[in-house]
């Protein structure tokens, strides 16, 4: 399993504009929780460590309530992936370890 436990600041590419959030992460097993902030606010987040696949969602209320399929794949100090948005598709997601 990769090392994915740290804080990252991350970007979405959003049809609003770039995203940015930093999340702290702490595994345990294969799973993990951690904390996702920016600028819609800070909430709690869980989710599943497979390999070097993270894989978790997230609820928003802005711009409206939603529920977010988020997954990113871990290399090093970076990590790469896609945010779902149901029928609003999906959006790239890249961040670093800091």
């Amino acid at each position: 399993m990769a090392d994915v436990d740290g804080t990252w600041n991350c970007t979405v590419k959003s049809p609003l504009g770039d995203q940015r959030l930093t999340m702290t992460i702490a595994t345990s097993g294969t799973s993990f929780s951690g904390q996702a902030g920016g600028a819609m606010g800070s909430m709690p987040i869980e989710g599943s460590v497979a390999g070097d696949v993270l894989k978790w969602k997230l609820s928003i209320t802005v711009p409206m309530p939603m529920t977010l399929d988020c997954e990113a794949t871990v290399s090093g100090d970076s990590l790469a992936g896609e945010v779902g948005a149901g029928g609003f598709g999906s959006f790239a997601l890249s961040g670093t370890r800091g």
